[in-house]
């Protein structure tokens, strides 16, 4: 009934009554209404925004095992929102979707590796983390993995590689891949 209430699906849109319903639900036990009312409260749709709120409701889908929850209160960590900033943190939730297989994760856990953030810098193991997200068609991590080929940066260099990857990202409209790969040639 809140995602009802939330997309106008046979009723009028009303994003206050969502928001009730969800909580009802939520309050529960209701996972996809805990990661609801976390995303009501980060938007500040229906509600006023509340990062620690937000990170609040994350948290209990989280710990129920939904990886967008977990990849979102990851995100809340890393940018410190809502809760106190925390890599290493970071790092644990989204390693625990990405070992769901959510691709958005896995990026960014990619993304920490190779930035050194939570976790000791580690280009192979960034490689690691993109090329499964790659392969789930992720456009950034594509893109990213094209970068580390195209660098020798843990992976061999390969500009052929590079260009592989940059064109797949290219093709799902990754503006970043498609300079990369007019650069490359």
């Amino acid at each position: 009934l809140g995602y009802m209430y939330e997309n106008g699906i046979g009723i009028s849109a009303n994003l206050e009554e969502a928001v009730r319903w969800y909580r009802k639900a939520a309050d529960q036990g209701y996972v996809t209404a805990q990661y609801n009312l976390g995303v009501l409260y980060y938007n500040g749709r229906g509600v006023e925004k509340n990062d620690a709120e937000a990170a609040r409701w994350y948290r209990k889908a989280a710990d129920q095992g939904h990886a967008s929850a977990q990849d979102n209160l990851g995100g809340l960590y890393e940018q410190g929102l809502g809760v106190v900033q925390n890599h290493a943190e970071a790092v644990r939730w989204y390693r625990k979707a990405a070992e769901l297989n959510y691709s958005v994760a896995q990026h960014n856990l990619g993304v920490m590796y190779q930035n050194g953030q939570g976790v000791p810098q580690d280009y192979a193991e960034a490689a690691r983390w993109y090329r499964k997200a790659a392969e789930l068609e992720h456009a950034g991590a594509q893109n990213n993995l094209g970068t580390l080929y195209e660098l020798g940066k843990g992976v061999p260099q390969d500009l052929n590689e590079a260009k592989l990857w940059y064109q797949k990202a290219a093709d799902q409209g990754d503006e970043s891949a498609r300079q990369n790969l007019q650069r490359l040639g």
